[in-house]
């Protein structure tokens, strides 16, 4: 097993690497990861990334949003939380397996006088507290297993990115099962930094898994394979919001100029249907504007451009540009 030292916090690369990894690498070897994302919530393949993101509060904390291979639920990243990869040949008892990934963790946890299990379908914990969640995913004959280790994360960002606004959504997406959380570091008997905390993990496992620490260094070629990977795919609307389920959305606010409900049905991240409610102060028809909206990108920035063209006060009385915008998303 190769270890490929990754020192981008950038979760568009980080994503990128791990899928070039898998698909480009030479498959005769076996691969491992421990890398850091900035502030990023990272979502399951087939979720929903609209439901399960606080779009707000991401946007104003400058929290990315990202995509990744694997199923599973929502998570939050920063620089207190670091991942792990593996990168392997495929073998059926390992498909599903979090044991077989995660008990160097488990052990290099021992070896830091933290006892540690394995819980529920895909989880590590601490005295009932989860710190680490796992996914894989498959290609061809290998697998792609990873997972987070909660070390010192900002759990009170962590709550907020992965609230949901109160409105109500039926998705044919998965949904996240948020468990109760901690950080590695509350439980060590020495005070540690996160680097410190790498370099053991990065030691323990590797003598877990009986081999020697050898690195693979990426080339140039590899780097800008997957530079194209990130700028192409992971970092595109449309991988990281586009590829959402089908789902309906209803929301309702009041405002000064009256009440406003928005029903929109999106799919492969596009408005399809849309139809505006409320006691709204109206002059023209509003089934204009639902014309005019539909089959735009379910982003803010479009729906926002097509709108300012419009005299809004003649469809939506004393409600302004920004409270439809808030209705809508």
């Amino acid at each position: 097993m190769l270890y490929i030292r990754n020192t981008s916090n950038d979760p568009y690369f980080n994503m990128a690497l791990e899928e070039y990894v898998i698909k480009n690498i030479d498959p005769a070897k076996e691969y491992f990861i421990l890398w850091q994302n900035r502030p990023t919530v990272v979502i399951g393949k087939n979720q929903n990334a609209i439901e399960e993101v606080n779009l707000e509060y991401v946007k104003e904390n400058n929290i990315a949003v990202v995509r990744r291979l694997s199923g599973g639920g929502a998570v939050y990243h920063d620089l207190g939380n670091v991942n792990f990869t593996y990168v392997v040949d495929y073998r059926p008892e390992f498909f599903n397996s979090i044991e077989r990934f995660a008990r160097a963790v488990v052990k290099a946890l021992e070896k830091l006088g933290i006892k540690a299990e394995f819980t529920g379908r895909n989880d590590i914990t601490i005295e009932g507290r989860k710190i680490s969640g796992n996914a894989q995913y498959l290609y061809k004959k290998r697998l792609l297993h990873h997972g987070t280790l909660l070390f010192d994360s900002d759990l009170t960002r962590l709550s907020s990115a992965l609230n949901v606004k109160p409105q109500k959504i039926a998705s044919k997406g998965v949904k996240s099962v948020k468990s109760r959380v901690a950080n590695i570091k509350e439980y060590l008997k020495e005070d540690i930094g996160v680097e410190e905390f790498k370099e053991l993990l990065l030691k323990y496992i590797f003598e877990v898994e009986g081999r020697a620490l050898i690195e693979y260094n990426l080339t140039k070629e590899d780097i800008e394979n997957i530079n194209r990977l990130r700028d192409e795919k992971y970092a595109t609307w449309e991988w990281n919001f586009g590829t959402s389920p089908e789902f309906d959305l209803v929301k309702s606010e009041r405002f000064d100029g009256g009440e406003l409900e928005a029903r929109i049905n999106v799919k492969d991240g596009r408005i399809t249907e849309l139809k505006f409610y409320g006691d709204f102060l109206s002059m023209r028809d509003v089934s204009e504007v639902e014309e005019k909206l539909k089959g735009l990108r379910y982003k803010e920035e479009d729906v926002r451009e097509a709108l300012n063209g419009l005299n809004l006060k003649e469809y939506f009385g004393g409600i302004t540009l920004d409270e439809i915008l808030k209705v809508i998303f």
